[in-house]
């Protein structure tokens, strides 16, 4: 039976409600207005854009209405895709999914004299509009009017795979998904994002293009406004759910999700680096990263001691792990502190850990090591194993602890582990994500038909040894120990382990259980029950509803707010689990 999770969750943002616009039509008619109020012979209007937003589409789009006498796109004064390649060459490495931090700025891959060039061609311009476009354009001019388009960081991943973009400014026709996702990440999607922080504040417009053809528009203080507002209640991030080689059947079924031709493997609705938010402007729908909130209003989102200590970035984690009638996740291991940050480039490493929402008969989570574990004969396996002569012998190797429904298992990087077919998963996880050194994947292809890359050099040289099943036992498996009660709820602490820098703690409760702000921000999850209402004691925020298994983040602004079952769940015992960053 599918549960009433909600898959568009939306933040109402008031007082805006006539600073918004839906469809090239009535955009294309505000942004002509607003030309005519400058009252100027000649306007320069700068579109500036994240990379693979339609730029094409965008300028056919508002052709009619702006008019404009000259075109400028600012890619015209780019340096040469082979320079650029050679440029991000050492950065992005010939790994499949690994490469290095990039420090990039824009400027640096612009030519002065093009830009000279360019301008000199704006200039030339005596009256009407000219309409300068695309990734860099505001290095190009200053503008009269200013826009910034938008999209999410979904939305690109689901158009390089219809093949409809590919690399920024690369010579190279990717077609390796693996690869396209991770030049993104490690060069694009960072030289973007300190464009972005840059020129966003001070744009006129923010241009919503994640819908083909369905553009959506605010004015730019109406943005920032919503940022300020979702930065003082709680809300829910867009999810998202992706199928994978070893995916389950749980999501589909208890989240509503439509069949596809590989089940789901992952869902994402904590995880702000890569889902979106759904702002609502009276009648029009606004999508956009959410990573935007994490930019504009860090402090008020974080905590201040979060921000002082891991600056503009959302350091939790919540995602699923759907294996329930589908096959184990792939053997593997995160790498350390000191090995991330010297071979990546990252200031802090992927620490995790399960929370089982819902097990299978026969469901285990293999975590640690065997006792008496030999290095050396467990690598020369994996790598016959590799070499494809021999299916890698698990169970003498690597600890499995049975698993059942709300067993919680702690995972401080350098601990070799994966669920068993059989689990859903809530990983509760610090944000670096894609460092997932897998050693071994039972001997299957992915989804396009090729093995999945297997990381064995890297996972060998930050594996913990000595983290065996006794030491796994006594540190790592349900470490549970109830710190508070009250009228009708428990507090217990589960984790994370103490080496790692999330603190979780779950509420069993039948009636309403108080949570104080603590100097970080909150994200909880629905573990148990249908329904809870998280309301304000000083009513500073609408009482905001959450279902079974939505993740929901409290930011740090909010100094206190209560949680009580609702509706179908009303005088019942429901659970929560919430993580925050330990002070």
């Amino acid at each position: 039976m599918p549960s009433g999770y909600d898959k568009e969750p939306f933040i109402a943002i008031r007082g805006r409600e006539n600073e918004a616009w839906s469809g090239y039509a009535a955009i294309g008619r505000e942004l002509a207005a607003a030309v005519e109020r400058l009252g100027r012979n000649k306007t320069v209007v700068v579109l500036e854009s994240y990379p693979g937003v339609r730029q094409n589409e965008i300028t056919a789009g508002l052709r009619s209405a702006l008019r404009p006498v000259l075109i400028a796109e600012a890619e015209e004064a780019a340096i040469a895709p082979e320079d650029a390649d050679r440029k991000v060459e050492r950065d992005l490495t010939e790994d499949r999914v690994f490469g290095y931090m990039s420090p990039f700025e824009i400027e640096e891959f612009y030519d002065p004299g093009r830009i000279a060039k360019l301008r000199e061609t704006i200039e030339s311009i005596r009256e009407g509009v000219v309409l300068v476009v695309g990734f860099g354009a505001s290095l190009i001019a200053a503008g009269d009017l200013r826009i910034y388009a938008d999209l999410t960081r979904w939305e690109i991943q689901q158009r390089y795979r219809a093949g409809e973009i590919g690399s920024w400014r690369s010579a190279k026709r990717e077609t390796d998904l693996l690869k396209l996702y991770k030049r993104g990440y490690f060069f694009e999607w960072r030289m973007a994002d300190r464009l972005k922080k840059r020129v966003l504040v001070g744009s006129d417009y923010y241009l919503d293009t994640t819908v083909r053809d369905s553009p959506r528009m605010v004015t730019g203080a109406a943005l920032l406004d919503g940022l300020a507002q979702a930065s003082r209640r709680p809300f829910r991030l867009v999810p998202y759910f992706d199928p994978g080689v070893w995916g389950g059947t749980w999501l589909e079924q208890r989240i509503g999700l439509p069949k596809r031709e590989h089940p789901y493997a992952w869902g994402f609705d904590g995880v702000p680096e890569e889902n979106s938010l759904y702002f609502r402007y009276g009648s029009v729908r606004l999508e956009l990263p959410a990573i935007n909130l994490v930019f504009f209003r860090p402090i008020e989102l974080l905590g201040e001691k979060v921000y002082a200590r891991f600056g503009a970035e959302f350091p939790i984690r919540f995602d699923f792990l759907d294996t329930i009638g589908g096959q184990p996740l792939s053997l593997q291991v995160h790498p350390t502190t000191d090995y991330i940050r010297e071979r990546f480039g990252m200031a802090y490493t992927q620490d995790e850990s399960y929370y089982v929402l819902e097990a299978a008969p026969g469901a285990q989570v293999y975590l640690g090591l065997r006792e008496n574990v030999v290095p050396e004969d467990m690598l020369a396996d994996l790598e016959k194993a590799q070499e494809g002569g021999c299916t890698f012998p698990a169970d003498k190797h690597v600890y499995a602890h049975p698993a059942k429904k709300h067993d919680h298992f702690l995972i401080p990087a350098g601990t070799v582990h994966c669920s068993s077919a059989g689990c859903m998963v809530l990983e509760i996880s610090a944000t670096p994500y894609i460092f997932t050194f897998k050693l071994w994947d039972w001997d299957r292809l992915g989804l396009d038909g090729r093995p999945r890359p297997v990381h064995l050099e890297h996972g060998s040289r930050v594996i913990r040894w000595d983290r065996t099943e006794e030491w796994v036992r006594a540190e790592c498996v349900n470490a549970i120990e109830q710190v508070a009660e009250g009228p009708g709820w428990t507090e217990e602490r589960t984790g994370l382990h103490e080496l790692e820098f999330i603190e979780t703690r779950r509420h069993w409760f039948s009636e309403s259980v108080t949570h104080e702000q603590n100097g970080s921000v909150h994200m909880l999850n629905l573990v148990e029950g249908e329904e809870a209402t998280v309301e304000s004691p000083d009513e500073t925020f609408e009482p905001f509803v959450v279902r079974y298994a939505e993740t929901f983040i409290v930011p740090a602004s909010v100094r206190s707010y209560t949680i009580r079952p609702s509706g179908p769940s009303e005088g019942r015992e429901i659970g929560t689990i919430k993580a925050y960053v330990r002070a």
